[in-house]
């Protein structure tokens, strides 16, 4: 557990230390007044932590300090922390069947039932997201758990992208069908449900294509990947999640709505977050949206991608152990 809340805070460094410059220190012993307030709810907005759960944060500690006039800035990072934990109530994506790192459920490790085999998850996001790298650090969990993978490399449309998957399965290992640049989506979804299935793999995880969220063709290439997939599979894909970068911040809101709104999205993915100082967006859109959250990625190694944890996340990012 401790190792795991250690990638955590280190993978949401620029995060942390941006609270902590514009405070200056004051998580660290400083006592509590109208001045480191101030900086605090500064530092919150920089963060990206929005209108709604900034004035929570400050409320609550504002109330405590009037309590307690001498409380420090410690006891105040462990209230904010708490704040998040109430609004992140919920956030922590579940899957029905355990494994891959997936955060488990009591149920203990098991693979789909075989007659439902493979369980297809759909990863979908704009161009630049992570999508990609994503979709292989995904397959290299399941693959770690002991469970069987095909990845499908949908993105045809950008250039390079079906190098990139790959490049990434030849380094990881992974089992890959893909078709040409250019080549139709759906028919390579097709055939790797079809190479999962025979096979008789656990997950087939497609990578979908990228372009801007506000582009139609894009959301009816979506469509079309479903819709072949479900003649083999009504139930697929039974997982549809949103790779969105959290660098962006609460500019990714909107783009989540629109893919939500178009697709139906079943979790989300935020990537990233090692390199914003905005790790306070990942608040926003699941307060906006309620769609579960069921990785953030903390780092470029395939290791980095981790199970999202609403109580290191809420830690974390306010320096606490």
């Amino acid at each position: 557990m401790f190792s795991l809340f250690k990638k955590f805070k280190d993978g949401l460094t620029k995060t942390v230390a941006a609270i902590a410059a514009k405070t200056h220190g004051l998580f660290g012993g400083r006592k509590i007044d109208a001045a480191s307030l101030d900086e605090l709810e500064e530092a919150l907005y920089t963060a990206d932590f929005g209108v709604e759960t900034t004035t929570e944060i400050l409320e609550e500690i504002k109330t405590t300090h009037r309590k307690d006039p001498s409380l420090q800035g410690r006891q105040a990072a462990e209230i904010g922390a708490a704040v998040l934990q109430r609004v992140l109530a919920g956030a922590e994506g579940r899957l029905e069947t355990a494994g891959a790192g997936f955060p488990r459920d009591g149920s203990g490790h098991k693979a789909p039932p075989a007659e439902k085999k493979p369980t297809v998850i759909a990863m979908i996001g704009v161009n630049g997201s992570g999508k990609t790298t994503t979709t292989a650090k995904l397959a290299h969990k399941i693959k770690a758990d002991g469970q069987s993978v095909i990845v499908a490399a949908c993105d045809t449309f950008r250039a390079a992208a079906v190098e990139q998957l790959k490049s990434w399965a030849t380094r990881l290992g992974l089992e890959i069908v893909a078709g040409h640049t250019g080549a139709d989506a759906a028919a390579v979804a097709f055939d790797a449900w079809q190479a999962a299935k025979s096979r008789g793999h656990d997950w087939l995880i497609v990578d979908t294509a990228g372009r801007l969220h506000t582009k139609s063709n894009l959301m009816d290439e979506l469509a079309k990947i479903r819709r072949v997939l479900q003649k083999n599979d009504p139930a697929a894909p039974q997982h549809r999640w949103l790779v969105v970068d959290g660098s962006l911040g609460s500019n990714s809101i909107e783009q989540a709505r629109v893919f939500h709104r178009s697709f139906g999205l079943t979790g989300l993915i935020v990537t990233k977050l090692d390199g914003t100082s905005r790790g306070g967006a990942i608040v926003g859109i699941y307060r906006q949206l309620k769609i579960p959250i069921y990785f953030i990625g903390l780092g470029e190694q395939p290791d980095d991608l981790q199970p999202f944890s609403v109580e290191n996340y809420s830690r974390a990012v306010f320096g606490l152990e």
